[in-house]
């Protein structure tokens, strides 16, 4: 595979941000005081986000990141989401941490854990996707909990954190053979039914594709998105820090025009807590690597 040192670096860069944000997870802090913590250190990296980081809180499984002026505070069972992009080539890892004083969640994260762990050993070059599905499913139930069936790993290219195949939380049937690339493993964990619902608009935006604006503040907006993150999502915030209030009107424009991808908060439906683990793998014929830990 080509620019595999750069797959590499994204995957190193994005693990010690991930321990600089696991410190930074402490009770009553404020959610945007942690992510602007984490900006500013990848700021001094001379590196970009592959997205906003993530900070989701116990039945929120993901999407959560801080809007412009948040006053959320960590609390609970809080899921940490985040990816660097080296030059487009980009990293995705989560932890889960518990906040609760009696480390009521400290199962299910373990659980979760575990199950990142077998699927990992278990991915080779040209096995069938469901395997991986079906080996996260029979982890997470062994420990009592459930994965969440509608949320799956994924395969990363440059500047697209989604792309081509999906990888199950459990056994989907799906025979397809897994190709080299570079692979999102995902499992979530949860006591509660294991599907997620759409909740409120997360100010997690993405661009979809170039149409004409006809205001200039707006052209302006999607000129800077277009350079700036490609394809790559963002937060409503950075557009406001670098255009002010205003851009909101801009954002919502570009999103009702269908030029921007609005993502939705994602919530356990039956509002049970969710725990998440997740790491890069490089996947190569002779050789499968994690490039997070």
């Amino acid at each position: 595979m080509e620019n595999i040192e750069s797959w590499k670096k994204a995957g190193d860069a994005a693990s010690q941000i991930m321990q600089k944000a696991i410190q930074l997870a402490k009770p009553q802090v404020p959610l945007l005081e942690i992510a602007e913590k984490l900006e500013i250190e990848v700021k001094k990296m001379k590196l970009k986000w592959a997205f906003p980081v993530n900070l989701s809180i116990n039945e929120i499984a993901a999407h959560y990141s801080p809007l412009n002026e948040d006053k959320t505070i960590a609390r609970g069972l809080l899921k940490i989401d985040l990816g660097i992009s080296v030059d487009g080539f980009i990293s995705d890892m989560a932890r889960s941490v518990d906040l609760t004083p009696e480390q009521k969640y400290k199962d299910m994260i373990k659980a979760n854990e575990n199950a990142l762990k077998d699927a990992q050993k278990s991915i080779k070059f040209g096995m069938e996707i469901r395997e991986i599905g079906k080996t996260i499913h029979d982890s997470i139930t062994k420990a009592g909990f459930s994965p969440i069936r509608n949320l799956s790993g994924h395969e990363l290219q440059k500047n697209m954190i989604h792309a081509g195949l999906t990888i199950p939380n459990y056994d989907n049937g799906n025979m397809t053979k897994l190709p080299e690339g570079l692979f999102a493993i995902e499992p979530f964990a949860t006591s509660g039914e294991g599907i997620v619902r759409e909740g409120k608009p997360s100010g997690i935006y993405m661009l979809k594709q170039v149409k004409p604006a006809r205001d200039m503040q707006t052209r302006k907006v999607l000129e800077f998105i277009e350079n700036e993150y490609s394809t790559r999502p963002f937060a409503s915030r950075w557009i406001i820090k670098e255009f002010g209030l205003r851009s909101l009107i801009s954002l919502k424009y570009l999103e009702q025009n269908d030029i921007l991808h609005h993502f939705p908060e994602l919530i356990e439906k039956s509002k049970a807590p969710v725990s998440q683990a997740e790491n890069t793998l490089l996947v190569e014929k002779g050789r499968v690597l994690v490039l997070t830990e």
